[in-house]
């Protein structure tokens, strides 16, 4: 298939004729759902995107209702804390990098669990990231602070419909899997399945251990709409403010930084600049003092025998950033020996 080809397949040409809207509320189950989508970025909007990010937000002030519990806001923080690291070891390191190996049935768990965090499908955020990686702070980025703003790189670009279709031409390694298409086409039924589970958790604590003060709109109040906004704040700082916010270890040719607080944030993802420099890395906290929680959990799970091949830093990218520590930069030059890895 042509990239011309693809373009069809996956693009339409914008269109206000009546049914747009309809089309567009219908995608919001089926992502493969044939409403019209716009190839141009740079501030178009479309407003059945807008709706369930009003939802999400709006859905946080339910805690002024419900009130709150112990349980429901440990709930909240384990389901945050879980939902990070399945999106940068699984959606970002596995899916987009394919930075270390697994089976098919984990792999297939994982974009399961992962699918919970209400970022999408496996295949949208893999491609729509390796675009990323492909146009990093030029035009065609679908999310780049210093093309569009800090806000349309956090989350404007979202609402753009150019960025709701799915590049398959960048994903032909994910498309041989069936179960994957399925997932990714139909994503918010898992989504779907972790709201209606939570209010059932509530209302079963409220019958069985009422002294626990927790009701079923609390549990969602807290377990699904605070604890998801957090997330998608949490995780998309990285799109935004992290080609903003720090320093730059290595020649990229674009706006990534490191920073020590977005790292603590995001497990390990604040290592911007690192991980656009050698995107392949299993780590993305290169050295011993650059935490990375990510990565110390996928070790846990390489012991276990879940994922295995972990893939390494290169010692050459390790001697050149030794090389530039303490360096200050606000873009450096794009060099001949960046490694290439997986975009």
């Amino acid at each position: 298939m042509t990239h011309s080809q693809d373009e069809q397949q996956t693009a339409f040409p914008v269109t206000r004729k009546r049914g747009g809207v309809l089309r567009g509320a219908l995608s919001w189950f089926d992502n493969e759902a044939s409403w019209k989508t716009d190839r141009n970025r740079g501030g178009r909007v479309h407003w059945t995107r807008v709706a369930p990010f009003v939802f999400l937000h709006g859905g946080c002030l339910l805690a002024f209702w419900t009130g709150w519990s112990p349980v429901a806001v440990a709930v909240a923080a384990f389901l945050l804390v879980t939902r990070i690291f399945f999106l940068t070891g699984f959606y970002h390191r596995y899916f987009s990098h394919k930075s270390f190996e697994t089976s098919r049935a984990a792999q297939f768990v994982f974009a399961l669990l992962t699918n919970t965090a209400v970022q999408r499908g496996p295949l949208w955020w893999a491609a729509t990231h390796r675009h990323h990686h492909v146009a990093s702070d030029t035009p065609d980025d679908p999310h780049s602070p210093t093309q569009f703003g800090l806000f349309w790189s956090h989350i404007g670009w979202l609402f753009d419909p150019a960025n709701h279709r799915t590049r398959w031409n960048l994903i032909p390694d994910l498309l041989r899997f069936p179960e994957l298409r399925i997932l990714n086409r139909f994503d918010t039924a898992v989504v779907g399945l972790l709201f209606g589970a939570l209010f059932a958790l509530g209302a079963v604590l409220q019958a069985f251990a009422p002294g626990l003060g927790t009701t079923g709109w609390q549990m969602v109040a807290w377990g699904f709409f605070i604890s998801t906004v957090m997330l998608f704040h949490i995780t998309n700082s990285i799109n935004s403010a992290s080609h903003v916010f720090g320093r730059q270890r290595f020649p990229t040719g674009d706006t990534s930084r490191n920073s020590a607080i977005f790292a603590l944030l995001t497990m390990g993802e604040g290592w911007h600049n690192n991980h656009h420099y050698y995107q392949a890395a299993a780590r993305q906290g290169f050295y011993w003092w650059q935490i990375d929680i990510t990565f110390y959990i996928l070790k846990i799970l390489q012991g276990l025998g879940i994922i295995w091949n972990l893939n390494k830093v290169p010692q050459h990218v390790l001697e050149l950033g030794r090389q530039n520590l303490g360096r200050k930069h606000r873009v450096m030059p794009r060099k001949a020996d960046r490694d290439p890895s997986v975009a």
